[in-house]
């Protein structure tokens, strides 16, 4: 039963309003910690959660979407021990990921938008190198197997 729930999420998250929309959902969390509002804070962390499961599956035309792929390369890349974190190449970048993003959550707190928008966008951009750094390891182990 958790085998067909673990596909199901991961079958769910491939669909790329699922990456996307998650996408989407920094720039809320910096408003909420702009606002200084828990209400909105709690509801985009609920977003995050229930993200990967509020889509359908991943229809087969979403098959060569960037996003959908990245999910693939993720699910194969974490199932075979490669982890998220780590100073090895890739997983360093999702560890610079980390205070970029810290930084980004400070700068709204502390309102000064121009620098949270900046630092996301550099967490966006490591994030992103990341998933196409798995992705191209992702492709070439299909292309030798």
């Amino acid at each position: 039963m958790f085998d067909a729930a673990t596909d199901a999420f991961w079958e769910r998250h491939a669909n790329p309003k699922s990456g996307w929309s998650r996408v989407l959902l920094g720039p809320l969390l910096l408003l909420a910690a702009s606002r200084r509002d828990p209400r909105l804070l709690l509801a985009a962390i609920a977003a995050l959660v229930l993200n990967p499961v509020a889509f359908a599956r991943a229809d087969t035309a979403d098959a060569d979407s960037w996003m959908t792929r990245g999910v693939h390369a993720e699910r194969w890349w974490l199932a075979r021990g490669g982890g998220a974190l780590g100073l090895g190449w890739p997983n360093v970048l999702n560890v610079l990921n980390v205070p970029a993003f810290a930084y980004a959550l400070y700068a709204a707190y502390t309102r000064r938008s121009a620098r949270a928008l900046l630092a996301y966008a550099v967490s966006m951009a490591l994030k992103f190198a990341w998933i196409e750094a798995i992705a191209r390891r992702y492709d070439r182990r299909e292309r030798e197997a």
